[in-house]
């Protein structure tokens, strides 16, 4: 998966709203192209633009009140009919849940276990101490285990009942 696509994929995952992931997809992007002499070491490139996509993101919110618009997002899958619905409303249903979390937990859950960053590079790219991502990511897993555990589908167990043929 590319870069760009990993920026929006991230970006739609804090702000929901398809239009404005992609508006900060590109500020980052000419953003780092203009900065592009600041990166000292290539190795923490993804660090790197992680970081501006998130300055773009905080200036957003700023100037601008987020909206979010959730279900319009596509899920792609494969398989029946119905398992592309299911998947379609569960999906819907987790990123309603990850919508629903406070900035900060929904934007370290989304570095973590979306894009895979380790807590000192979302640390780093959120600049904020380690500790706070940790405590972060541990309320939003809490909050998203919490709130998804009704949507696991129950054990039907049936008894059996023995009787006695002659």
């Amino acid at each position: 998966m590319g870069e760009r696509n990993k920026l929006y994929r991230l970006a739609m995952s804090w702000c929901g709203d398809r239009m404005l992931a992609d508006d900060l997809v590109q500020d980052c992007l000419i953003r780092a192209w203009q900065k592009r002499r600041q990166l000292k070491d290539r190795e923490k490139m993804h660090a790197w633009m992680y970081r501006i996509l998130h300055n773009c993101w905080m200036e957003h919110l700023r100037r601008a009140r987020p909206t979010t618009d959730l279900e319009q997002v596509p899920v792609e899958t494969g398989g029946s009919l119905e398992g592309k619905l299911e998947q379609q409303q569960l999906a819907a249903r987790v990123r309603q849940a990850v919508g629903r979390l406070p900035l900060g937990q929904r934007e370290v859950v989304t570095l973590v276990d979306l894009e895979e960053f380790r807590y000192a590079e979302v640390a780093e790219i959120l600049d904020i101490p380690i500790g706070m991502v940790m405590s972060r990511l541990n309320r939003a897993r809490k909050t998203l285990r919490t709130e998804l555990l009704h949507l696991q589908t129950p054990v039907v167990r049936e008894e059996t009942i023995l009787r006695r043929v002659k």
